[in-house]
Formats: structure tokens, sequence, C-alpha cells
């Protein structure tokens, strides 16, 4: 029997628990009936006293006309994940639990009535310009019976998008009262017409000739017969068993070119003269020709030569080519632990990195919210740590944060076996691509906490004091009172005490045997290190140490880092942190070879960060969120999902306009709309010598609970993210120390930009059958459009996708062009392969 099991055994077994079957029947009715419906009211209200910067939003409650005679006094949960200072109910008290989840407490007395409806003010911190803030699965709770979730919160599944909807989350129309914060906030809504304006602008040319992406540093195609592949080519391949390019000789056959023909396909490995990546690929009337200097660079252009015969079906245009990365590191950062994503969709997301070249999968493993891999010696994580339910005990699992409902069987549970992630692990290095796991410590650590506190009593019940204490990461002394930028006041790791150590060991011994078992070394180990709270200052373990620090509690996380990055040094590891945490170690204490993930805001703290750990000599990856948080919504609008406390919209364009090796002068294409016109500061200066060593896409997971919703975050912004870490961005001025940049910058070249987005985009455009043959969800982006002199206009975001129009009542049609219509007007785009649709836009003619 599992832990799990057994601690559920237990429970069912106590008298208390066990639920009356009318009282059960009640409370499932009135949860399968109330109408609940949360409404975002006003981003800049008149504040109560006490809250500034405050928002308002409300919960309506609608009592059903038959209320169930035996319901009781209840509690209604729910996940918000602003603060809460002030809520305002006639019916309920309200109480933070901790995190984000929060309950609803009937008042004493209080008797529903019937068809009711009941308004509960939520007097929020911050701002919340997204339906996507909303979460869903709020639920009932009564004692001894077991809870239930609010029907009418429930997600859905939008048949047209294939995306998940929330029908709870009232509309958001008001853009006066909900798209900014303050009168310094310069942002509006992308709306159709903002949206046709603005592609009107970037023009993009459909794709000719060579469409290749990430865009080769030089390809030529020469006059002459196309080459037909589509009977096949016979491959040899020297250097190197054939074996290890299976993945890519399979993408090539899926591509119309299979290894059973008699154009001879040589491949030869080990060119000197060719770059690590690198290699050259000719194709011609007497066969394909590639050079490499190792497995990644015949992989590489096997890639490219799929895209290319994909294009061209077949039959290809004579073409030379001569290529290698920018950047030795272009990765992609999946978050597992606020919402779990398995196996298979990490395996479609592993194919498609190595379609674009990208080659690190940096994978997010644990988090306050979740533990998502199998420790065998520590079998509590993935157990209890990977699930969310309701038990306030958290016996067998942990509180149900994000809205992951009270049951246990929300798909946002789970974890990686080790079987799982050795699969994961052979299949990216097949692909030339490394996996980092990330374990985020001394913050962010709940889960991992939680699970090794049920580890201590079970342990401790048995009477094995001694092994029950080895694995225990709090001071059950420590007093001290905090919460942590995601409103936990327990999340940290205490690092002054040994058995931390013994568990970061532990943990990165067991990943370490994984990636043996899989065949491939472990090569960096990412500790996080960022946003830590600090729970220390009570804590009687930590007073000698704080002691030796001049009594600075804060000192104690970098020390902490210090010293778990000479462990893993003496293991042969690099570590690899975020730049906040990293950034206040002392570099005289760390080892020479470090990664440091610069994830400051552009015109805030990148630059500060980026420069400073450059000059440290540290391995700095560009993991901003004006690059790379592709959870950040795609554009400022209410429909747009993910987070926005960096950037109101990150697009493909402002992806692929970024210029890495010169942070500043993205001031001139990144526009600050919370503070319009000033510069960006460059502190500390950028020393000779030193480069960024590459760029990281990050999702991060906390509204994002469907595959779907994954895909449709990455692409095809990560389609961007693979051209800037592989190819150069012309339009970039040298970097000049000091040099501050403002909007529109004369310096960097718009001309070039320009031309390489009209290019660019007419080569994504080409990437979508192969996205589609992948199985991969991207994003259809909604049609800019506009009804001018009576006539409705429309344009996309990228050349060849296909629009439809429906004028009120009336069908989808197919739009050919600008076209006489009366009264309002609904738009969609469609996906390459016409399966999905994207939202819904509506315009009307200008009053």
């Amino acid at each position: 029997m599992t832990i799990t099991a057994m601690a559920a055994a237990l429970l069912a077994a106590v008298p208390a628990c066990a639920a009356q079957a009318p009282a059960q029947a009640a409370l499932d009715r009135f949860a399968d009936t109330l109408g609940y419906r949360l409404t975002m009211v006003d981003n800049g209200p008149d504040c109560p006293a006490g809250i500034d910067g405050c928002f308002l939003a409300t919960i309506t409650l609608t009592v059903p006309d038959t209320i169930p005679a035996d319901l009781g006094r209840f509690s209604l949960y729910f996940s918000f994940v602003n603060r809460l200072p002030r809520v305002e109910s006639d019916i309920f008290d309200h109480k933070l639990i901790n995190g984000d989840l929060q309950q609803l407490i009937l008042k004493p007395g209080v008797t529903l009535k019937p068809g009711a409806r009941h308004e509960i003010k939520l007097w929020g911190v911050g701002s919340n310009f997204s339906k996507a803030f909303g979460m869903p699965n709020a639920y009932l709770v009564a004692d001894g019976l077991q809870a239930r979730t609010i029907a009418a919160t429930r997600p859905v599944i939008d048949p047209d998008t294939g995306l998940e909807i929330l029908p709870f989350v009232a509309p958001m129309t008001d853009e006066a009262k909900l798209a900014v914060k303050s009168d310094a906030d310069k942002t509006r809504w992308l709306t159709a017409e903002r949206a046709f304006d603005l592609q009107a602008a970037r023009p993009a040319a459909a794709a000719t000739g060579v469409v290749i992406l990430p865009a080769p540093a030089k390809a030529t195609q020469t006059k002459g017969r196309p080459v037909d592949l589509t009977a096949g080519v016979a491959l040899t391949v020297e250097g190197a068993d054939r074996t290890a390019l299976a993945p890519a000789i399979a993408a090539l056959a899926n591509a119309g070119v299979a290894d059973t023909g008699k154009l001879p396909l040589t491949i030869r490995i080990g060119a000197a003269s060719l770059a690590p990546e690198g290699y050259t690929l000719d194709v011609a009337a007497k066969g394909v020709t590639i050079a490499a200097k190792d497995l990644a660079g015949a992989n590489n252009a096997l890639r490219s030569l799929a895209q290319q015969a994909a294009f061209e079906k077949g039959r290809v245009t004579p073409l030379h080519v001569e290529d290698a990365p920018l950047y030795p590191y272009r990765g992609l950062h999946l978050d597992l632990g606020r919402n779990f994503h398995g196996r298979d969709q990490i395996l479609k997301l592993v194919e498609a990195m190595a379609a674009y070249k990208l080659n690190k999968l940096h994978l997010h493993l644990a988090e306050d919210e979740g533990w998502r891999i199998e420790i065998p010696a520590l079998p509590e994580l993935a157990e209890i740590g990977s699930k969310r339910c309701h038990d306030p005990s958290e016996q067998t699992c942990i509180l149900p944060q994000l809205g992951a409902g009270p049951d246990g069987t929300s798909g946002v549970n789970g974890y990686l076996t080790t079987a799982d992630y050795v699969a994961i692990v052979k299949a990216a290095a097949a692909r030339q691509i490394e996996v980092i796991p990330s374990i985020d410590m001394p913050g962010h650590s709940r889960a991992a906490i939680k699970a090794m506190e049920l580890r201590h009593a079970r342990l401790t019940a048995a009477g094995k004091k001694a092994e029950a204490d080895a694995y225990r990461l709090i001071d059950p002394a420590d007093t001290t009172q905090y919460r942590s930028i995601q409103n936990y006041d327990d999340n940290t790791l205490n690092v002054c005490l040994p058995a931390t150590y013994r568990f970061v060991d532990t943990v990165v011994d067991a990943l370490a045997d994984m990636h043996r078992q899989a065949g491939v070394p472990l090569k960096t180990f990412h500790l996080g290190a960022d946003e830590t709270a600090g729970a220390w200052v009570n804590s009687p373990a930590c007073k000698a140490m704080i002691a030796e620090n001049g009594g600075k509690s804060g000192e104690l996380t970098p020390r902490f880092i210090e010293r778990v990055t000479a462990s893993l040094a003496a293991k042969g590891l690099r570590a690899g942190g975020w730049s906040d945490g990293m950034g206040h170690t002392q570099t005289a204490n760390m080892p020479k070879d470090v990664q440091t993930n610069i994830w400051g805001v552009l015109h805030t703290g990148a630059i500060r960060e980026a420069h400073d750990q450059m000059n440290r000599g540290w391995l700095t990856v560009l993991s901003i969120p004006d690059l790379g948080y592709f959870d950040m919504p795609y554009a400022p609008h209410p429909d747009e999902g993910g987070y926005d406390w960096a950037s109101r919209g990150v697009d493909v364009h402002q992806v692929f306009g970024f210029m890495p090796d010169n942070l500043p002068a993205n001031a001139a294409t990144i526009r600050n709309t919370r503070a319009e016109g000033q510069p960006i500061e460059d502190k500390p200066l950028l020393e000779p010598g030193h480069r960024v060593a590459g760029v990281q896409a990050q999702l991060w997971s906390e509204t994002i609970r469907t595959d779907a919703q994954v895909d449709y975050m990455l692409f095809p912004r990560l389609l961007a993210l693979a051209e800037r870490g592989w190819s150069a961005a012309p339009w970039t001025p040298a970097y000049q120390a000091g040099a501050s940049y403002q909007w529109n910058d004369s310096r960097v070249d718009a001309a070039k930009l320009a031309a390489g987005w009209s290019d660019f985009a007419g080569r994504v455009a080409a990437q979508f059958p192969l996205l589609d043959a992948m199985g991969v969800a991207y994003r259809v982006a909604p049609p800019g459009a506009r009804i001018a002199n009576g006539k409705l206009e429309a344009n996309s975001e990228f050349p060849g996708t296909a629009i439809e129009y429906r004028p009120t009542g009336g069908t989808w049609t197919r739009y050919a062009g600008p076209v006489a219509v009366t009264g309002p007007v609904d738009l969609r785009t469609r996906s390459a392969d016409g399966k999905r649709a994207s939202r819904t836009v509506r315009v009307e003619a200008a009053k």
C-alpha cells in the first residue's frame, strides 16, 4: 500500500469523516445549482482606507430556487492570486488559508433565501487586467462531508479553439476602467481595429526561396532544375552510427524524403573547420551532401533540409547552405511545478525544439504548488507533493492552490516517474538537447517541506527519531512570520539545518543517477535561488549563523547558494540559478563555472543584472520577460491569457526584434508604457570581452492547465526566440558603453528590422503545416479588421492565414478582400490545417 493510500485509509477510519448520505446529497445538489460569477469591476477605484493601489472585483452568488432541506452551514473556498486585504460580504467572513487559497465562511445565523443574489466585494492589491486571472474549481465544504466543486466554476474546452475557457468569468468590456492602473500607463487594448493598423504597419510577404528557420548564416539557391527527393534518398553516414541521427532522419521522412531511394545523401561528421553545431548543406542534381563538425551539426542540417523539402514539396531548388549558431545556449524552460504537464507533452516539445535547433531543455520540477519528479529514497515527495486536494491536514495531499479543485483528480496533478524522466533525457540526447533539471530553493519549496513533514511524522510515530530528523527541512522552533511574494507563510527551507543540505545532495544524486540510466551524464543542476522570503530571523538553528554575518539574516541565502554551488562543483556539475539570488553572492566564493539566468525586466533590472554577471565571467543566459516570458500575454487584451506583471504583451514581433548583444538599444523597439520616454540606464557598463551565452524562453504555468495552452503560449513565439538564438539581428547598433536609447531611436536600423520581419513572418507561415503534423496547437492569432466606408477590411499577422467573417445572424464566410457589410461583423482566422480557429473578434463601423 502506498503512503497516500495508507493515509487515506486512516482518515476514512475516523468516524467524524463518515458523511451521512442525505447531508452529502444536499451539499452536492447545492454545489451543482449555485450560481457563481467573477467580475472585474475597476482597476483604479477609490480605495478603502489603508489600501493603496487597489482594484475591485466581485463574486456574485445566485442561490438556486430550491435549497436542499438538509443543507447545513458551509464554507466556500476559491483561489485568488492577488492579496485581498479587504473582503466585504453580507453572508460570509473571509480568511486567507495560504498562498492563493481563500475561504468564505458562512456567518452564524445566516439563512439563505431561494433565488437571492449575494455580491462579495474583493478589494485586491495590484491589478487584474485579464480574464485569465480567474481561477476555476471553487468548492464547498461542510463538516463531515466530502468537498464538492461548484459546477458553475468548472473550466470547459472551446470546441473551435481547443483552448480552456472559464464561463464564470464575466466579459471585460470597459476599457476606461479595466485597461490601465493609472494615467501614467499608456497601454491600450489591442482591439481588432488597432490590430489592423499595427499589422498594416508591419507588412509580411509570403515565403519564397529559402524558408529555413532559424535563418542560416548563408544560404544560396542556384540555377538549375529542382532536385527531386520525392523518390527518396540513399543515406550514408561517415564518422558516426546513423542510429545517432534517427530522429532527424525520421523528421526528413515525415517531410516526404524517405531513406529508400537511389539519390545519394551523404553525411560526413568530424569536419574540423566547422564550428560546433555548424554544418554545410548542398543539394544538387548529383545528390545531397552534408558536412558537420559533430552530431548536433548533422542533426541541424537534416532539420534544415526537412523544412525546405516540405515547403518545396520534395522538389528542392539547388541549394548551398553554410550555417552555425550565433549563441551556444538556446533554451526552453517549462514549469511543471505550478501545473503539471506530462511525459507525452514534453516529448512532443523536445521534437519541436530539435526542429528549430534549440538545445537546452530546462525542466522546472518543483514549486510551492507541486513536486513533479520521483525520488526513490524520499517517496513522499512525489506521492504527496504532486497532488493538490482539500485535505486541511495535508496528510494525503497539499492544499489545492491555483484552482486545482478539491478532489485531487484534476490534470494539474501528477509527477514524472523515474522511467518518464529517463525517457525524456534519452529522447532529448538523441536530438542533441541537454536536459537541465531545476529544483527551486530555498524559497518556492512548500511542496517539499510538506512532504518531508509527513515523512517526519511517519518515522517519529515509528520511533525512528534520527531517521525522521534526517530530512526535516524546517526548524520547528522558528517563530518568524513572513509572506512570500506568492503569499505563502511556510515555503522556505531552513538553510541552517544539516538536513537541508542532505536533502539537496539526495535529490541531486537521484537526478544524476537517472541521467546515468539514460546514458547521458548530468551536466547542470539549476537551484533557482530566487525570491527567498527569509524565514530565519527567529530560528534558533540560525542564530549563530546570523551572528556570524553581522546580524544580517539576509546574508543567509547567498551563503546557502555558495555552499550548494561548491557541493555541485565537487560532483563535477555546473550550478545554475536565477539572477536575483545569484547576484547577491560573492564571486570569490563561487565556482568559476556558473550559469545565471537573467530574469529582470528590460526597463528595470535586466541590464544591471546581465552586465554585472557577465562581468563576473559567468555563463549568462537572457531569460528576461520582454524577450522570453511566454506566460505573458501575446497582446494587451483581457481575452489573452497569462500573467502580466512584467509585460502587458510579448508578441512575436517583439521577440523577433530583440537585440541580445546590445540590451540598452532595446528601448528603441520595446516601449516602456508605464514610464514613457524614460531611457534605460546602462549600469554597470559591460566590460570588453564579455557576451551573453544565449537566450531562453520561459513558460511558467500558473494559468496554464492544459497541454493545448502550453502549445498556444509557446508557438509561434518560440520560433522567434529560436531565430534570435541562432541568427544575427542586423539592425543592432554596436554596443557603446554608457549609450542610452529612446523609443524609435534612429540608431536602430528600422528598415532592416522591417525587412527582416517581412521575411521571417513568411518563413513562420511556412512552418505551420510542419507544426500541425507534429501535433503542436500553435496560436492562431485573431485577425485585424475595420469597417471603412461601409466595407469590411481584414488582415492577418502572418501571410496566407485564412480569415473568416460572419455578419450578425449570418454564417461564416471566407474573406477574400474588402466586402460591403452592414452592422457589426465577427471575424476569426483558422490554422493551416483548418482544424482550429482563433478567438472571435468583433468590429463595428466607426461612429
